[in-house]
């Protein structure tokens, strides 16, 4: 027994790493800008992706619940794969947005369902309360994945001087995940009920136990909490790329290579350090004991929101060097955040619409990053970076502290 548990946790860790393992991430932005595409375009773009993963999550989050986890989880790959490849292959701003549709489909039926699975087979053991520690150590493999992918992919950059092949190589990971994944147990589908019900009797019943459970205030409470620094997250994580661009024009080495080339050596350094502190963020994780009060979530979200606005200050002044250490701040905060909060969803709600809860706040998620996104990059392009993320990230702290006031005199804050 304790041979496959040592087994699957390893499998759980390898998914993550494997699924991190996304060269690109590092230049995404950098790559859109040299094809052209403005600030507020790459903000459209990234609306699309999140649409896209909008209007498929609770979809996704049921047909996972009710038809096997496995195989929608494996499928997620295959979109990936197909957006990789388009970012590979053509350079057309439309194929661009079909690009990022796919890959937000991929982010709908990947979104929630390994965690639903991780829970699932805490359950089978009898130590669900190990949700948080377990989650934790199995993000920090994701983040050490990013970390090595980003280090890897500076060396790439600058050693092909171009973009293009990053995407290909991106393909090589998530195929071997989609392999992984169907070898995982049957166990971990979660495809319950006897076959005399039928299918439509237990998406029927999955509905109805999601919607029994989203009517707790406790739960709400819980899924707004992760999605809002979640979505900041997503929305602004990438626009430290010019910020680092800009960095580089301000340190007198390297000198005899071009900006191109040592801006994508200091891009895989940074990138490599955040990811590299985030992944021992996550592992430490699960020793934080919340309690039984929401007086962490929310300190570590107004926390999250204040150092970009911090961030946006010093860019504004000339100084991008404080910004970078801002965002890796942000990066922190998220992965302190992320293992916390799923183990608080996890002892709210029952293992079995796990999946479709985590989805439900996977949907909020993408609705707000969608929104920040587009803010964000239409103040970019007729301001600057640096006003954007001290706007966008002062405006959601005031949005954030906004549901405290009545709530001031109290000495803490219950769950």
């Amino acid at each position: 027994m304790a041979r496959k548990l040592n087994l699957q946790f390893g499998k759980f860790c390898a998914y993550g790493f494997l699924k991190n393992l996304q060269f690109f991430e590092a230049f995404l932005i950098v790559f859109l800008i040299e094809r052209g595409i403005s600030y507020t375009n790459i903000g459209i773009l990234y609306a699309v992706r999140e649409i896209s993963a909008n209007l498929l999550e609770i979809p996704s989050g049921i047909a996972a619940d009710v038809l096997g986890r496995r195989k929608t989880l494996a499928g997620s790959f295959l979109l990936y794969m197909a957006s990789f490849l388009i970012f590979y292959l053509f350079s057309n701003p439309f194929l661009f947005a079909l690009a990022f549709v796919f890959y937000g489909a991929g982010e709908a039926f990947r979104s929630g369902t390994h965690k639903g699975m991780i829970a699932d087979y805490l359950k089978g053991r009898g130590e669900q309360a190990l949700m948080s520690s377990y989650y934790g150590r199995t993000r920090s493999w994701s983040q050490l994945g990013l970390a090595l992918s980003s280090l890897a992919a500076g060396l790439l950059v600058f050693a092909s001087g171009g973009y293009n092949s990053i995407f290909l190589f991106s393909t090589v990971p998530y195929a071997i995940n989609f392999f992984l994944i169907l070898s995982y147990p049957l166990s971990l589908d979660n495809r319950s009920g006897s076959k005399e019900k039928g299918k439509r009797e237990k998406v029927r019943q999955v509905i109805s136990e999601t919607v029994s459970s989203l009517s707790d205030r406790r739960v709400l409470k819980l899924i707004n909490l992760s999605a809002f620094h979640t979505a900041y997250l997503k929305a602004v994580k990438d626009y430290i790329q010019p910020v680092i661009v800009a960095l580089v024009l301000t340190l007198p080495f390297l000198e005899v290579y071009n900006t191109d080339q040592r801006s994508a050596l200091l891009i895989g350094a940074v990138y490599f350090i955040i990811y590299f502190l985030t992944s021992l963020a996550s592992a430490q994780a699960g020793k934080i004991n919340p309690g039984k009060t929401l007086f962490i979530p929310v300190t570590t979200l107004i926390g999250g929101l204040a150092a970009g606005a911090a961030g946006g200050l010093f860019l504004l002044a000339g100084y991008p060097l404080p910004t970078v250490f801002f965002f890796l701040i942000i990066h922190l905060v998220e992965n302190l955040r992320k293992p916390l909060m799923t183990g608080y969803l996890s002892e709210q709600v029952d293992s079995s619409i796990l999946t479709s809860v985590l989805s439900v706040q996977s949907q909020v998620t993408t609705v707000l990053t969608a929104l920040i996104a587009l803010f964000f990059g239409f103040v970019a392009d007729r301001r600057s970076v640096g006003e954007a993320l001290l706007y966008v990230s002062a405006g959601l702290v005031l949005l954030s502290l906004l549901p405290l006031f009545p709530r001031l005199r109290k000495k803490r804050i219950i769950l």
